[in-house]
């Protein structure tokens, strides 16, 4: 498979410029990825996150690159260098629109017990102010509880980025090279996590949702002092 094989590659050369601090979170780990049915990353903040690919074993790149399936912006997933090649490293990528319109309808239907959802439930990328590029603050959305909706069993793979800006800042052209990269992992159970946030109704569960994912970017996102914005806000 293509996909594998550019992945792989990307996980050999970044293993030769970054360093990786790995840990994790849950007793379980990548020896329940078969279980594995939603990949949920906390503190999305640039197109190198494909670096972190580099945490995971080849026989886990394999099993993620049959199944995933991820919702990307259309913006994203149009422009010419960066869409063609994240189509290439994700042939699952299905691009939607920043609404919730018929593409994010679309996504949904698409779901089935042999996919791999992985979702970036801030929907945006953090900019080196610690803000979205309108000057925004980031925020959790609601889609992630919609997928939670589709699916009953298995777990949930969080992804904890520390962050990529000491990397590449959005919008910028230069590269850091030779940096440590921090990320915590962590395998929660799908039927225990809707247990945890079950509502009277579908609003009062997508609150909760939301509410524990922005809980868990404070708690669970490793910190790094390379990042522009924790710099800021000494």
């Amino acid at each position: 498979m293509f996909s594998y094989v550019l992945l792989s590659l990307t996980k050999c050369v970044s293993a030769l410029f970054y360093r990786f601090q790995v840990e994790w979170l849950s007793h379980d780990r990548f020896e329940v990825v078969d279980e594995v049915r939603l990949l949920v990353l906390l503190n999305h903040t640039s197109l190198f996150e494909p670096l972190l690919v580099s945490v995971t074993p080849f026989q886990v790149i394999w099993h993620i690159c049959r199944r995933l399936q991820i919702p990307v912006a259309d913006t994203t997933s149009q422009r010419p260098i960066v869409g063609r090649l994240l189509t290439s490293l994700v042939p699952g990528m299905v691009p939607i629109s920043r609404k919730r319109d018929h593409s994010w309808q679309q996504f949904l239907s698409q779901i089935s017990e042999k996919t791999l959802v992985a979702i970036l439930p801030e929907g945006r990328m953090k900019r080196g102010n610690g803000l979205d590029k309108f000057g925004n603050p980031m925020t959790v959305r609601g889609g992630v509880a919609d997928i939670l909706g589709r699916i009953d069993s298995g777990k949930i793979l969080f992804v904890y980025s520390g962050g990529l800006h000491h990397i590449q800042i959005p919008g910028e052209a230069k590269v850091g090279l030779f940096k440590s990269i921090r990320v915590n992992l962590e395998m929660v159970d799908v039927v225990d996590y809707k247990q945890q946030l079950q509502a009277a109704d579908q609003p009062a569960f997508v609150r909760n949702v939301v509410n524990d994912m922005q809980a868990r970017l404070r708690s669970h996102v490793p910190h790094c002092p390379a990042q522009p914005c924790n710099r800021l806000q000494r």
